[in-house]
């Protein structure tokens, strides 16, 4: 089983407006990390950059604006993807893994490959893919109507992960909270059984 834990980081919401800043995750493979990641991206030069989202993530504009072109880090991911799965055989994939992950970065990434020209998005992933929240959404029923929200922290939090709240909104960060979030549920899940 082959999944791609990830998490970005966008300047702003819209996909279709929006950019990718950073990308971040890691390849695990029946359970096994073989390798992490954490590339910073020029955002496409023809998106909307949003100040608000930079705030949230501690960048500027000048820093985003030095980092390697979108194509480059396009070039080096596929590089990456192409070490673990042949995007030519149907039944060789990634389950794409994240925080919220349907709803918005699934997204954000399917542009980038786009906006990369590159239609094949699919080759490389399941169409159905692993949304953390989700599974945290089902394992925290009972306790749901007593938190704040469901932010990735705030669940975190409640499941008893120790975090560093300076750290959050980095791509790299949040990801390894997910996976956290992510194995805790599993153990929780298994040992019910």
């Amino acid at each position: 089983m082959k999944i791609l834990f990830y998490d970005l980081e966008t300047t702003g919401i819209l996909y279709w407006k929006n950019g990718i800043h950073q990308i971040s995750g890691q390849i695990v493979i029946d359970g096994e990390t073989k390798e992490s990641f954490n590339f910073h991206v020029r955002p496409n030069p023809r998106c909307l950059i949003d100040d608000e989202a930079l705030k949230v993530c501690h960048v500027t504009r000048e820093q985003i604006e030095d980092y390697p072109l979108m194509q480059e880090v396009y070039q080096q991911f596929v590089a990456l993807l192409s070490k673990y799965v042949d995007k030519y055989d149907r039944q060789d994939k990634f389950f794409l893994a994240g925080y919220n992950n349907a709803s918005f970065d699934n997204a954000f990434l399917k542009a980038f490959f786009v906006q990369n020209g590159d239609q094949y998005f699919y080759s490389w992933f399941w169409v159905n893919s692993i949304d953390v929240m989700v599974l945290a959404t089902q394992h925290l029923l009972a306790t749901r109507h007593i938190m704040p929200d469901f932010k990735q922290e705030t669940v975190a939090r409640t499941l008893g992960i120790t975090l560093d709240p300076e750290k959050l909104h980095d791509a790299s960060y949040d990801i390894y909270l997910t996976r956290e979030i992510y194995n805790h549920i599993n153990r929780a899940t298994y040992a019910s059984r």
